[in-house]
């Protein structure tokens, strides 16, 4: 009989304890795994392309441009690296009074021009900002001429070589496209022009080069974006 009074009164003791553990147990937090992670993507400014621009040139020569550029870009962290060859046909022309010979005008024109420059920019995602700088080398007529008859007194045709910098804004608007606009400032050498003044005296003439250009460009990179996390 006592033992089992014993068993009894451990079984009714051991009830009246169940529901306070019970409870205890369920006022426990619970810990839910975190939801995945989601890639996000981030524009990838590394990889081969090529592209179209036209634009304006201005200075003594001034006209319009049109033409392409291929080049390779290597992204680092938020830097962009990178070389670009350009080439372009363009019609700036344009005349001034001789500063030396006032009663001679000279013409020059500038039918073509290419660029070999090296890139340096910073990127937020799909929008670049870069520098540029390299050099340069334009296709050239200078001609003089006699203000008073308008008889040419001399005329030659060269190719020049000097350098340019540059600054720009590109865009990325699709995986594999960009738009941006770019401004160049080409720093050309002075052409020196040999003529016969109508005293018979053989003279030089200095005609000055430089030109700004502001371009639009349209690019297509060869390398889709990539996920990052």
């Amino acid at each position: 009989m006592k033992n089992l009074l014993l068993v009894t009164c451990s079984i009714l003791a051991l009830g009246a304890v169940a529901p306070a553990f019970g409870a205890d147990l369920a006022a426990q937090p619970v810990y839910k795994a975190p939801p995945p992670q989601v890639a996000a993507a981030i524009y990838d400014w590394s990889g081969l392309y090529i592209g179209i621009n036209g634009g304006w040139g201005l200075s003594d020569a001034t006209g319009g441009t049109v033409g392409g550029q291929i080049g390779y870009r290597q992204q680092m962290g938020q830097a962009v690296f990178g070389i670009e060859g350009q080439g372009n046909w363009a019609d700036f022309s344009g005349s001034n009074v001789s500063s030396t010979f006032p009663l001679n005008t000279n013409r020059s024109a500038t039918d073509a021009f290419g660029l070999i420059t090296g890139l340096v920019g910073y990127t937020s995602n799909n929008v670049l900002l870069y520098a540029k700088g390299g050099a340069a080398v334009t296709s050239n007529t200078y001609q003089v001429t006699s203000t008073l008859t308008g008889a040419q007194l001399a005329s030659t045709d060269n190719t020049r070589l000097g350098a340019a910098v540059g600054a720009g804004v590109e865009v990325g608007f699709a995986p594999n496209w960009t738009v941006g606009v770019e401004y160049d400032h080409l720093f050309m050498p002075d052409a020196n022009v040999n003529f016969t003044t109508a005293a018979g005296v053989v003279a030089t003439d200095r005609i000055r080069q430089d030109f700004d250009l502001l371009t639009l460009r349209v690019n297509y990179k060869f390398s889709p974006p990539v996920l990052r996390y």
